[in-house]
């Protein structure tokens, strides 16, 4: 019996609370993005640990939605108690800008990986590949 053949899945849930640590859903160890900044939305190929393969995992549209629907829940109500105690323009557009581009930041990648670790989970791959743009 082989290292490969011992090895257990984990849950579901698992999956995913590793995914939002941007991390191998498999093993938890490995990063499931390719490293650099200016890949932080990229999945890598495979797990550097653990060798699990993440090609065909596209989580498309859904990591951007979700993002939209956290952030906008957050700062749109803050935006509405800034106009009620008449913030000005100026700060409000100083406070809720970077505000809103923080979350973003921070939100998109970790959401990502959520959902491509849930994808993972489920065994929802892309059969075809798509060509590089």
């Amino acid at each position: 019996m082989s290292y490969l053949d011992a090895v257990v899945r984990p849950d579901t849930f698992t999956a995913i609370l590793r995914g939002l640590r941007r991390s191998c859903p498999q093993c938890g160890r490995g990063r499931l993005f390719k490293p650099g900044w200016r890949n932080v939305l990229k999945l890598a190929d495979a797990c550097a640990h653990c060798g699990e393969q993440f090609e065909g995992i596209r989580a498309d549209d859904a990591p951007p939605y979700f993002t939209i629907l956290v952030v906008g829940h957050i700062v749109v109500p803050l935006m509405l108690v800034a106009e009620q105690h008449d913030m000005s323009t100026p700060t409000a557009i100083a406070v809720f800008a970077p505000l809103t581009l923080g979350l973003t930041a921070l939100l998109l990648p970790t959401l990502k990986g959520a959902i491509a670790a849930l994808m993972w989970a489920l065994g929802m791959r892309n059969s075809t590949p798509t060509p590089e743009a």
